[in-house]
């Protein structure tokens, strides 16, 4: 695997192409012309790699692409206009009617919404197992499953799948394993290397992470990407723009920088919060409370800075307030970029149509931006008073 620095900034940027500019230009361009028959034939046989339409392929977003397959250390790369995108393409690109889907219990929200009430639609049935033990998953497989979808850790209370173990049983069984490798970044996880398929990011948290781009990733080989440029991306259409792309680009120069510090702040919070009277239990990986400890500690470099915390505490009203009297922490969906956020469970109660959350609602996920944790804590000990 080439060199971390390398990739981040060198990698693909043909300089002397395009003036000797640090920064690569951002090819808005729609269309691409053709001297020649022979070129314009030549094309049609790898839209893929040539430059036909923005839509296949793009020399901005094509950069983009050959940096994020080296950083998850596969052969290829797609990106997508969302991280749902990317989600939908490589499942849909995996099944087809009559196929069933294994995937991990309580996964991204759109994740779930694909599984149970878009593909359910058209044939593809599923099952949301335990996938902390690997018995779970195989007492799961009929004869018709064909993928194998896992988060790990998830994004909310962290659960982790033993990839080596996962990565054999499916191919024991001749299943496409997908991962949402959000949580970690491909700085603190390569689930690559322990053996699955496809490798997925919402490119919108940690490797964009300057909350201005939404954008999907999804690493593999040459022939899973080529399949799935061929009829999802191609076919949906879910592009990312050139403009987007060198945003990404950009986000990826600091991408080490930002999750290391990201996930130093975290342990500096967590290690508070856990002295603290009004914290009754920490969800975090790495935590020594954390019942797969040993487990994410042999998969994963690093934890970044998503945690949760469950209060001690006896009415919603005092949950509200210490939500309320938080003035460094942004209330908002998403997370990986340069701001603190938290979700409140709290926050999902009383909403018509919308079941009850998993979580208890005297739980909070915490994200750690860049901010200096000494502001952080002074500001999360103000509002505890309220509890």
């Amino acid at each position: 695997m080439e060199s971390l620095s390398h990739i981040l900034n060198h990698l693909g940027e043909e300089r002397e192409k395009y003036f000797n500019a640090v920064s690569p230009p951002v090819i808005q361009s729609s269309n691409f012309v053709f001297p020649d028959l022979d070129t314009f034939r030549a094309s049609f046989e790898d839209e893929l790699h040539s430059h036909t339409y923005t839509r296949g392929n793009n020399p901005t977003v094509e950069i983009l692409r050959k940096k994020l397959a080296a950083l998850e250390g596969t052969e290829d790369a797609l990106v997508f206009s969302s991280g749902a995108a990317a989600i939908a393409a490589a499942v849909i690109g995996n099944v087809q009617a009559g196929d069933h889907v294994i995937c991990q219990e309580l996964p991204y929200s759109w994740t779930f919404s694909l599984l149970r009430k878009f593909l359910s639609r058209f044939g593809v049935e599923h099952t949301f197992v335990d996938c902390s033990e690997v018995a779970n998953i195989e007492a799961a497989i009929r004869p018709n499953t064909r993928v194998l979808y896992l988060e790990s850790p998830n994004t909310m209370t962290y659960e982790c799948q033993d990839l080596s173990a996962c990565a054999e049983l499916a191919r024991a069984h001749g299943l496409v394993t997908i991962i949402d490798n959000s949580y970690s970044s491909p700085i603190y996880q390569n689930p690559a290397a322990f053996g699955i398929d496809i490798v997925l990011h919402s490119g919108t948290k940690y490797l964009n992470g300057h909350s201005d781009v939404v954008v999907g990733v999804l690493c593999g080989s040459k022939e899973m990407v080529q399949k799935i440029f061929q009829s999802e991306l191609m076919t949906l259409g879910a592009v990312l723009s050139p403009h987007d792309a060198a945003l990404v680009i950009r986000g990826l120069r600091t991408l080490p920088l930002r999750v290391q510090r990201s996930n130093e702040s975290a342990q500096v919070l967590i290690e508070k919060l856990e002295q603290h009277p009004k914290v009754s239990r920490i969800w975090y990986p790495f935590h020594p409370n954390f019942p797969q400890q040993e487990l994410a500690k042999n998969q994963m470099r690093g934890c970044g800075g998503l945690f949760s915390v469950q209060f001690e505490t006896d009415s919603m009203e005092k949950m509200e307030a210490f939500v309320h009297r938080l003035r460094c922490f942004t209330m908002a969906v998403s997370w990986g970029g340069h701001e603190s956020l938290i979700i409140p469970t709290i926050g999902f109660y009383n909403i018509p149509g919308r079941p009850t959350p998993p979580t208890p609602w005297n739980f909070v996920r915490f994200y750690i931006g860049l901010e200096d944790p000494a502001w952080l804590w002074e500001d999360l000990e103000q509002a505890m008073e309220a509890l």
